[in-house]
């Protein structure tokens, strides 16, 4: 049994939330629903990439907000391209990789070679690339490599 899982509290579109995510990450299911007392399915178990969650709708006092996101790691342009615009469909497009699903739930959607470059012990390389990755909605990691290299 995985000792912490997510636990993602919706208004009222838990399982249409669930069906969703698992619509748009490859390696995922739903588990399970679990009724509420008038017998419809008011939330359950999924999995996205292996990694457990519990959702369920516990009315409109429930929001998210920035404070915690859902970061993944894309090694391709092409699976940012994937999850960037498939979570931002009926959301929002932000700042340097983010984005706020029709859910209200913030998703980072960035490569591991972003942390990579902005870790780069040449400073004003890591300097250009924060300054490109700032001027970005979507990552663009060619912008980044070419930002690094000056």
């Amino acid at each position: 049994m995985q000792k912490i899982t997510t636990f993602l509290m919706f208004s009222d579109r838990a399982v249409e939330a669930m069906e969703f995510y698992v619509s748009i990450f490859k390696n995922s299911r739903i588990l399970g629903l679990t009724n509420g007392p008038n017998g419809q399915p008011m939330g359950g178990t999924f999995e996205l990439e292996g990694q457990p969650f519990v959702a369920y709708n516990g009315g409109p006092h429930f929001t998210f907000s920035e404070g915690v996101s859902q970061l993944i790691s894309c090694e391709t342009q092409e699976e940012i391209d994937h999850y960037y615009d498939l979570l931002s469909d009926g959301g929002e497009q932000q700042p340097c990789g983010w984005v706020k699903d029709k859910f209200g739930l913030s998703w980072q959607v960035v490569p591991p070679v972003l942390l990579e470059l902005l870790s780069d012990a040449d400073r004003a390389a890591a300097g250009r690339v924060a300054e490109s990755m700032l001027k970005m909605r979507k990552i663009i990691i060619d912008d980044l490599l070419q930002a690094a290299a000056g």
